[in-house]
């Protein structure tokens, strides 16, 4: 799994943590410098980007664009950094978890991103990246969406077709597949699904917990681990893991049991899809989305944040560069860097000739076009009735939903037990 950013409690953030300043960005003759911070650190990639800020500079010769690539498991830790002594870029990337940290904080100019998505058009993005990325009371972002990866059930049509299946539809229909694929003694499993204490375990299950109208929080923001919807979800997960491989499995794991054929299904991020081109099997391959009371899609964003606290002409400097690669085919170019894996999150990218034609794209042929368009139908823990609740950040951090799915799926503990424990847990995060 890519581009899963770490949170709060983890790096010991801190309340009031101060924002830009830094040495001055205004020259004498007027020209503006600005930062911008990225996780982009690949030569590859980092050639994009490059083409991307002469591209801008070329259009604004009175602003420059300096680039701070910061390694990913590096980069909160090191954005908390610069904010102490405050030295926050103007402009950062961020996912929406990471956003929600920085909001928390009062690091993000929440007026210029708004500015910033109202200049480029919010109808120009597909509702759920927008909803991902949105404050706490649903009525402004917290950074402009420019990529993104959405998470589900990929499956092998022409093995599930040996057995007589078509595309696994409900809860019922996956466990049925994953039941008859299941042959421990062949080395043979039916779902490669994740149950080691990690993020990505959290992830996976949320999925499901979301599918039966369970969520972490109602809508008042009160704690909602505890209920009949969420057991019933932790005890389906916990039936399922009795047909994926043994041990505490992550993201090396389900990754390599998908790909080498030991299991027809896996859960598993777009991230996924390079690895299966590359096999050639792009036209062998399905999509599914868990759903039970509903359909619920698990997916994450990577927007372009504004800091607060920074000087008049750096803030409009930093809108204007967040309005540049707004424009889709400057997204385009930042979605194609990693082809299949990072996923547009705007229509405007999915139907553009230069996306469409792209070799990785084009093998996948409408698969492409449906897993994108799926970010209307993404739901997270968290996200409830519009309103995107910072505490859900620290639920996540506290590490509690994770302990709870490795313990119902490689320990031996209760579905009543675990989620007890996990909703003591939280309530001493969140109180």
């Amino acid at each position: 799994m890519k581009k899963v950013f770490g949170l709060a409690a983890a790096l010991g953030l801190t309340t009031g943590l101060a924002a830009c300043g830094g040495e001055e960005a205004v020259s004498e003759d007027g020209s503006v410098t600005i930062e911008f911070m990225h996780s982009q650190v690949e030569q590859e990639r980092l050639a994009v980007i490059t083409d991307l800020v002469e591209k801008f500079e070329s259009e604004h010769p009175d602003i420059q664009v300096e680039q701070v690539p910061v390694e990913e498991d590096a980069y909160n830790t090191k954005v908390v950094t610069l904010a102490s002594a405050g030295q926050l870029p103007e402009v950062l990337e961020v996912s929406q978890d990471f956003a929600r940290v920085m909001a928390k904080d009062q690091l993000i100019d929440q007026e210029a991103v708004a500015a910033a998505i109202e200049s480029v058009g919010a109808d120009n993005f597909y509702d759920g990246a927008l909803r991902l990325i949105s404050n706490e009371t649903g009525d402004g972002y917290l950074g402009l969406p420019i990529s993104g990866w959405v998470q589900g059930i990929w499956y092998d049509k022409e093995a599930l077709a040996s057995k007589g299946f078509e595309e696994p539809e409900t809860w019922d229909e996956v466990l049925a597949v994953a039941e008859a694929f299941t042959n421990p003694a062949e080395d043979q499993y039916g779902i490669a699904l994740p149950t080691e204490e990690s993020l990505f375990s959290e992830q996976a299950f949320s999925q499901f917990a979301l599918s039966n109208n369970a969520n972490v929080l109602n809508a008042e923001g009160e704690l909602t681990i505890n209920t009949p919807e969420m057991e019933a979800a932790l005890a389906y997960y916990q039936e399922l893991s009795q047909y994926t491989m043994p041990g505490s499995n992550g993201v090396t794991e389900v990754n390599d049991a998908f790909m080498n054929n030991t299991a027809p299904m896996a859960i598993y991020s777009t991230y996924i899809l390079p690895g299966v081109f590359e096999q050639g099997n792009a036209e062998n391959l399905g999509f599914a989305i868990p759903t039970n009371e509903t359909s619920a899609v698990y997916g994450t964003v990577s927007a372009l944040t504004i800091t607060a606290g920074v000087e008049d002409a750096e803030r409009e400097a930093a809108q204007e560069f967040v309005e540049f690669m707004a424009q889709p085919e400057n997204m385009t170019e930042w979605v194609l860097m990693s082809p299949g894996g990072a996923q547009p999150v705007s229509d405007l990218v999915t139907e553009s000739e230069a996306y469409q034609s792209n070799e990785v794209i084009n093998a996948f042929g409408d698969l492409s076009t449906e897993i994108a368009s799926s970010f209307e139908e993404i739901q997270i823990f968290g996200l409830v009735d519009g309103q995107n609740f910072l505490k859900a950040g620290d639920i996540s951090s506290s590490g509690a939903i994770p302990k709870m799915v490795n313990s119902v799926t490689v320990g031996e503990q209760s579905v009543e037990e675990a989620l007890a424990e996990a909703e003591s847990a939280v309530k001493e995060v969140i109180q």
